[in-house]
């Protein structure tokens, strides 16, 4: 009974996640395969209309906080100006013609610190474990990682935008403590998949689903109730907390490169695009 009410809060919690109507239909637990880079944004007017199909694709590719279509509060620093601001010097931005600032990338103003070491780039997605287009992404995370640059340090932080968001927050910290990143691809498969929500009414439910999850992958629930209720976490959670303001998240995923600029599927493209735009975000940062 209680998993059947939990499905029912869920699937109607995920729709009114989604601010616009046309995302709808891309609320699916299928990740799609990589794909092969798409043309530079520059590139001619025959190729801009090829990749119109995955553009559009790309554009409902985000989970959004409200469900209520508003202004962006992004807009206001999507100026391609705001580059000058963030104090990237001309010879040092991106090549000419690729990528376009306040279209395919924003400036982050104020931008933020980081935690990255010296000559180290931090890059930074914003998820959640709810979303299916934070798992539609994974692949293509997964795949970059195993290739990306070593100057570059990833983070991942998750949303806190509500009380589900902070209950899959809390699991996916304390698998981290536990030293188990490794099951957030399980974690995404229960969720999107199995329709195992992980998170109840109450706190204390919540933490029990989630011991289930966690004994079923291995981990003693003694384990996992010491690591949910630990400092660590719970400053983990915290600071995913500050960060979710201090970031602007309006949707997810979101990617934060060196907290100067933000980016996502929608406005790189497609997936692919997107990575390979962090890349050469990354990479500018890096020559400083």
């Amino acid at each position: 009974m209680f998993r059947q009410i939990a499905l029912t809060v869920f699937i109607a919690f995920i729709a009114c996640s989604c601010a616009r109507g046309s995302q709808s239909q891309h609320v699916t637990a299928a990740a799609p395969k990589p794909q092969p880079q798409a043309p530079a944004a520059a590139a001619s007017q025959p190729a801009e209309s090829a990749q119109q199909s995955e553009a559009q694709q790309a554009a409902a590719a985000q989970e959004n906080a409200g469900d209520e279509p508003e202004e962006d509060p992004r807009a206001a620093r999507a100026d391609p100006g705001l580059e000058r601001l963030a104090q990237m010097p001309a010879n040092q931005q991106l090549p000419g013609g690729k990528w376009k600032a306040g279209v395919n990338y924003d400036a982050l103003v104020p931008s933020q610190p980081t935690s990255a070491g010296p000559g180290k780039v931090e890059v930074v997605e914003v998820f959640w474990l709810g979303c299916p287009h934070c798992a539609a992404l994974e692949p293509y995370i997964q795949s970059w990682l195993k290739n990306k640059p070593n100057y570059v340090e990833f983070i991942r932080v998750p949303v806190m935008w509500g009380p589900v968001h902070r209950a899959h927050a809390h699991l996916f910290y304390t698998l981290a403590a536990l030293n188990h990143p490794e099951l957030v691809e399980q974690v995404f498969d229960a969720i999107q998949n199995q329709h195992q929500m992980l998170v109840g009414p109450s706190e204390e439910e919540t933490l029990k689903a989630q011991q289930a999850f966690a004994k079923a992958n291995g981990i003693s629930p003694e384990d996992y109730a010491k690591s949910y209720n630990s400092f660590s976490v719970n400053s983990n959670l915290q600071r995913a907390e500050q960060l979710t303001q201090r970031y602007h998240v309006e949707g997810v995923p979101l990617i934060v490169i060196d907290g100067k600029y933000t980016t996502d599927v929608s406005k790189a493209g497609s997936p692919s695009q997107l990575i390979a735009l962090v890349d050469d975000l990354a990479a500018a940062e890096h020559r400083h």
